[in-house]
């Protein structure tokens, strides 16, 4: 596949790696950038299976050009994973991530390609989203619609946007005080939710990296464009994993649908509330189909 490198963001399951890892070797990339944090101090079992992930990763069964960064302890997530972001942005002006729990469909690769392509010097795009969480709801009749969500289970973006970013998020004291979650989400609970993961994310209650992202984006008025089918299989609900250990979540293992080529592109870019108040509702707050529908279709405006 020629076009962007893709950045594989793994550490101790081997077993979802190989699932992921299998497609990238699919897609055959012409440069694989790897990104592995460290084994944990506390788990003797650790250093084995992260050794176990390293030999896979580092070992492609393609021709390609392979950049390994691997942390020699235990950083966590928001370190590790906004470190090698940074890295990957260090070297390269576009790149297609996934992590080892994001399996996705092979028509994800040249989705990505073309619209990092298309939307290339485009600032109001800053990331391209492959997870779908519209549960088979078609926002519109393009390939893809455009949101201000943040859909990082495989995921495409540029330097020029990753520079916002700050794993810290030091500018949220101050942005707490203003309106930058109202005008984003001009709903009062969707508001009050995310000033709660904020404030949580701010003070280190959370070790998460993507939250941070999300205020990047936010901050910047910045937009995703996200597939109008799902590219991506999360396959990370497991009884064993840090984040998502409910099997039921409803973004668990959802089935894929490849992307059809040529791809048909939207009249304008313009964000879709409806579909983004919906993803809201049904998988930040776990509503049903039809609760998640009634009540994305409310929006009751922020006073």
């Amino acid at each position: 596949m020629s076009g962007p490198p893709v950045l594989f963001l793994v550490y101790n399951r081997l077993d979802t790696t190989m699932r992921v890892f299998e497609r990238i070797a699919a897609a055959r990339p012409e440069t694989l950038l790897v990104v592995a944090d460290g084994p944990r101090a506390d788990r003797p079992d650790d250093l084995a299976r992260c050794q176990a992930v390293r030999e896979l990763v580092s070992h492609p069964t393609w021709d390609c050009d392979v950049r390994l960064n691997f942390a020699a302890s235990n950083l966590g997530f928001n370190r590790r994973i906004s470190s090698g972001l940074a890295w990957a942005f260090s070297l390269f002006a576009e790149v297609i991530i996934l992590e080892d729990d994001c399996v996705p469909e092979l028509s994800f690769f040249p989705f990505c390609t073309e619209l990092l392509e298309r939307f290339r010097f485009d600032e109001r795009v800053m990331m391209i989203a492959g997870c779908n969480f519209q549960f088979g709801r078609a926002r519109g009749d393009a390939s893809y619609y455009v949101s201000h969500g943040v859909g990082t289970w495989g995921w495409a973006s540029w330097r020029r946007a990753f520079q916002h970013f700050d794993p810290d998020m030091r500018a949220w004291s101050d942005e707490r005080k203003g309106d930058i979650l109202a005008r984003v989400w001009p709903v009062d609970e969707v508001v009050e939710y995310w000033r709660t993961r904020f404030d949580e994310t701010y003070r280190r209650d959370v070790d998460t990296w993507d939250y941070q992202w999300a205020f990047a984006m936010w901050r910047q008025g910045g937009l995703q464009v996200a597939s109008n089918v799902n590219l991506i299989r999360y396959i990370g609900c497991l009884p064993d994993t840090a984040h998502t250990t409910d099997l039921r979540a409803p973004f668990c293992n959802l089935p894929t649908s490849p992307m059809i080529f040529p791809l048909r592109h939207p009249a304008t870019l313009e964000r879709d509330l409806t579909a983004d108040l919906f993803e809201f509702y049904r998988v930040f707050l776990n509503l049903d189909d039809d609760e998640a529908e009634r009540r994305s279709m409310q929006r009751p405006l922020t006073t």
